[in-house]
């Protein structure tokens, strides 16, 4: 009986820390999450779109929709700042009527450039918090700490 105490005071120790780690990122992340804009008059979130589109040359709304992981209104209200200030275009696609094809233009190309220079020094001040010879696991257990919580969410055992 007492083994059964001790190993679910543990669990119980252990999903405490968990949910510590879960609440301080979120909590953390949050200044990315923000509706302001932080740098050339684009939000984190709507440079995650440029950076998105950028990556694939040309993507689809549909897609956009998934990597997001919000409601295609959503999607739609942090892109159409985008497409107004002539950062993106959004063409039909020539394969599927019904679909919308997204693509940087040359001034979106641009600004993605300046913001990639503004984020530069704010990674540089979080890598600059991290002890040198501690980065590589630090990255590493994150990513894996990322997927473990992909992976749950994916198989419903979140039932968030």
């Amino acid at each position: 009986m007492l083994y059964i105490t001790t190993m679910s005071t543990s669990v119980s120790t252990i999903n405490d820390e968990i949910f510590s780690i879960i609440s301080e990122l979120s909590r953390s992340l949050r200044c990315c999450q923000q509706e302001s804009a932080f740098c050339e008059n684009v939000t984190f979130t709507q440079f995650f779109i440029l950076e998105s589109v950028a990556k694939n040359r040309t993507l689809r709304l549909r897609t956009l929709h998934h990597i997001l992981s919000v409601e295609k209104s959503t999607t739609t209200r942090l892109l159409e700042p985008l497409v107004k200030q002539g950062l993106i275009i959004k063409d039909r696609s020539e394969t599927d009527s019904r679909a919308i094809n997204l693509s940087l233009t040359k001034r979106g190309e641009s600004v993605r450039k300046k913001v990639w220079d503004c984020l530069s020094g704010f990674f540089d001040t979080i890598r600059s918090y991290i002890p040198e010879e501690k980065r590589a696991d630090v990255f590493e257990a994150t990513k894996i700490f990322i997927g473990a919580m992909q992976n749950a969410c994916s198989t419903g055992q979140s039932n968030m």
